[in-house]
């Protein structure tokens, strides 16, 4: 029931910080404009996430369903946590990182998905491959997506079913007791999905030679703190069972050699990356990689592993 390393007081005061956060500007004590209230909620429900990934890794404690229970508050509202802890897994140890129906991960759609779609959801596609897009539309998209794909699942729904009412119990609380109002909760919920896609925008992107798929950005301002160095991602997927606090050095101690395997698919900071990509798109939508994709049009994931060994080491 121990912390994994002494260190990990940092995850564990990371964790109290935001739930306090989170409590007081629900409770909003100082009465705080309705607006400005929103504006906070949106990155303390960004970091939720990102703390919702260190957790998952089997981080800060030893036991891993209590790693779990400290991040099952559906504060973010739409998506299940032992639901993406599930796909997430998979994404590491059981994808092809970035093959659409392979990688749950993924953002990229088949031929025959995309010729599937009208013509309006191939425009919000589309924009959905620019920064600003893939902020305001992400969710909108994703979240869909996502939920389609699990909902077939082995066990999927009862989780479903659990988390609905789990936040259902969150927005009436919230309402009644906080006086918040839902659509305000909804719109803060919504905003903080969208922040976090400011770090999935370009983690993976397409090549022919996998170790190229996964990007190293070397942000060292207030967004690798709200994605927890997850910036560094190629680092994190060569070692995932590295806490988020231990990624810089490890990245610094060998930069040259990640950089090296990642082949330089790599960005100074995420400015950079707002001008290169803000409104402009990076990836085509559909699969580049046309002989990489599975042979069917969709693809169901796979069943999870039966047990996550937090110990064992990725490939970039």
């Amino acid at each position: 029931m121990g912390l994994r390393h002494p260190s990990e007081w940092r995850t564990l005061f990371l964790l109290v910080a935001v739930y306090l956060g989170w409590g007081l500007l629900v409770w909003n004590p100082v009465n705080l404009p309705l607006g400005l209230q929103v504006l906070l909620l949106i990155p303390l429900i960004t970091l939720h996430s990102s703390l919702q990934h260190e957790c998952l890794h089997g981080h800060p404690f030893n036991n891993q369903p209590l790693n779990d229970a400290l991040v099952s508050v559906p504060i973010g509202l739409f998506i299940p946590y032992l639901r993406f802890k599930r796909a997430h897994i998979r994404h590491h140890h059981q994808a092809e990182l970035t093959v659409p129906g392979d990688d749950p991960e993924s953002w990229y759609l088949t031929p025959n998905n995309w010729r599937g779609h009208s013509r309006l959801m191939k425009t919000l596609l589309t924009a959905n491959n620019t920064l600003a897009g893939r902020v305001v539309l992400g969710p909108f998209i994703g979240l869909p997506t996502f939920v389609r794909s699990d909902w077939t699942q082995p066990g999927a729904r009862w989780v479903w079913i659990k988390h609905l009412f789990a936040v259902a119990l969150l927005l009436t609380g919230l309402n009644l007791l906080a006086g918040l109002p839902v659509w305000t909760y909804l719109l803060a919920a919504y905003g903080g999905y969208g922040l976090l896609t400011v770090r999935t925008f370009l983690e993976h992107q397409a090549d022919k030679d996998p170790r190229a798929r996964t990007v190293l950005i070397e942000d060292q301002g207030w967004f690798s703190l709200l994605f927890l160095n997850n910036n560094l991602h190629a680092v994190h997927h060569a070692y995932p069972n590295v806490a988020w606090y231990d990624l810089p050095d490890l990245f610094a101690r060998n930069r040259g050699r990640f950089l090296a395997l990642n082949r330089h698919y790599h960005y100074p900071n995420y400015r950079a990356i707002w001008r290169s990509y803000a409104f402009r798109r990076k990836e085509p939508v559909v699969y580049p990689l046309v002989s990489g994709l599975p042979t069917q049009a969709t693809v169901t994931p796979a069943s999870p592993p039966t047990h996550f060994d937090a110990d064992r080491e990725g490939a970039l």
